[in-house]
């Protein structure tokens, strides 16, 4: 590779076969003309710099196969983006976007594309061809509802759309049956669709911070969960057959308002991590002492009896269970 024109200082930051350019965090503000000469990058990293504009000949480095221009101060891409179809993977999160060129309906060889922390309100309908997608996270945008066409994606394992504006999610999403990591925390659903259940692949499922006062049946069939967040929300009580979901090693069920827990969650051996805080329990279940695998217990903030502390179950660590 031709290396005349890059100034010296800028020479660290290429890969030693050419390939690979890492600019971020360099605090930039214009991207540096010598990369037009790059015509062989495939990667190129312009992260958490101070981006507002993007050069049109940056159009001509169509090898690039991955492109971050996250945190930036992006409030708008180019049209030209739509030219560099070898992507598989875009990084746009942390900027100020608020809608995309349709051209960027060309990059159908994408697998991951990064949107998060923008402020986008709805999706351009095109997203719904790029079929080759595994990743999309949506999160932390001012998204209210979901188009139809998002249940076209499925090939995707990884769904984030959490802290959005979510009231309800459209019946086609039970087409994602390949899903590993679904998070709709910090939305404004009050309930979940039955289909959910059908998504038995997920390893990882975000429903806090929501306004759930209950929990379909179906969802016992996620037998694969590892991770099931259901903190911040208006439960009362948990279903019995939460217990069947014993690949769980992570379990939250704080800020609700449950009383008691069933005992079926006894079966759980596999938790480390139960966070049962800020609740209205009055004592601590008996067999808590059985889950001898958790290093993380948090019991805080329930209220109990008297103004006594109840008995502890016994735990091989030292935790401050119970608040009276």
């Amino acid at each position: 590779m031709n290396m005349s024109g890059i100034p010296k200082d800028f020479l660290k930051c290429i890969s030693d076969d050419g390939s690979c350019v890492s600019l971020d965090s360099m605090w930039l503000t214009s991207v540096p003309e010598w990369l037009e000469n790059l015509t062989n990058l495939t990667e190129l990293r312009l992260g958490s710099n101070l981006l507002s504009s993007l050069p049109e000949w940056l159009g001509n480095l169509t090898e690039l196969t991955g492109l971050h221009l996250d945190n930036n101060r992006l409030a708008s891409l180019p049209e030209w983006l739509g030219n560099l179809t070898e992507l598989t993977g875009l990084h746009l999160d942390n900027n100020e976007l608020t809608s995309l060129p349709d051209t960027l309906a060309n990059l159908t060889n994408l697998t991951t594309l990064y949107l998060y922390c923008n402020q986008m309100t709805s999706l351009p309908e095109w997203l719904g061809n790029l079929t080759n997608l595994t990743e999309l996270r949506l999160e932390i945008n001012e998204l209210s509802c979901l188009p139809e066409w998002l249940g076209n994606l499925t090939g995707l394992t990884t769904l984030r759309l959490d802290n959005n504006q979510l009231t309800r999610l459209p019946d086609t999403l039970a087409n994602l049956t390949n899903l590993t990591e679904l998070d709709l925390s910090s939305n404004l659903l009050s309930s979940l669709p039955e289909w959910l259940g059908n998504l038995t692949t997920l390893t990882t499922l975000g429903l806090a911070n929501n306004q759930l006062a209950g929990l379909p049946d179906t969802l016992a069939n996620l037998t694969n969960l590892t991770k099931l967040d259901l903190s911040s929300n208006l439960l009362s009580s948990v279903p019995e057959w939460l217990g069947n979901l014993t690949g769980l090693t992570e379990l939250y069920l704080d800020y609700n308002q449950l009383t008691s827990l069933p005992d079926t969650l006894a079966n759980l051996t596999n938790l480390t991590t139960l966070y049962l805080y800020c609740n209205q329990m009055t004592s601590p279940p008996e067999w808590l002492e059985n889950l001898t695998g958790l290093t993380e217990l948090y019991l805080y903030n329930n209220p109990s009896h008297s103004h006594s502390r109840p008995d502890r179950p016994k735990f091989p660590g030292g935790y401050d269970f119970w608040e009276g």
